[in-house]
């Protein structure tokens, strides 16, 4: 028998901009118990639909049964699993103010980022880039003592 393998997914679905939408989606994937590691919704502009995109683990096969089931909810006009595609994620993380501001700017803007705030008490920078290197950057700022970290979702598009 033929090893399963399950990967880092992202795809994205085009829907109606209705109530329970959402919920109807999200089912699908807790019905057959897969997690959803990233989920991201935003209307589109000028008109009436919404763009979901969803980044989660699965095998090939699953992901496959879950887009044909997709496409069978009423509100759903597109299923996209993206191929080639622009992936970004964005984070806002807070400091102290202790921490020395440009050490973290610098290291903010290596990653497509920058300080958004500086307060009394803290320093809050926001950085956009690929899902790993956003995992990079939160590694690398543990040594200025984050007070906090706030991960936004995926977003993706074709090329």
């Amino acid at each position: 028998m033929a090893q399963v393998i399950d990967e880092r997914r992202v795809i994205s679905v085009i829907v109606l901009n209705e109530s329970s939408v959402l919920a109807r989606i999200t089912s699908l994937f807790a019905g057959r118990g897969y997690n959803i590691e990233s989920l991201t919704v935003a209307p589109i502009p000028n008109t009436q639909m919404s763009h979901i995109t969803i980044a989660t683990n699965s095998s090939a096969r699953t992901m496959e049964q879950i887009s044909k089931q997709l496409h069978k909810l009423i509100p759903v006009y597109k299923v996209i699993e993206h191929e080639e595609m622009i992936e970004k994620e964005m984070v806002l993380a807070k400091f102290p103010i202790q921490e020395n501001l440009a050490d973290i700017s610098v290291l903010a803007s290596a990653y497509n980022g920058g300080v958004v705030n500086v307060g009394k008490e803290m320093i809050i920078v926001m950085v956009a880039d690929e899902p790993k290197r956003i995992k990079h950057f939160i590694e690398a700022s543990e040594r200025y003592n984050p007070c906090e970290i706030v991960r936004g979702g995926v977003v993706a598009i074709e090329r």
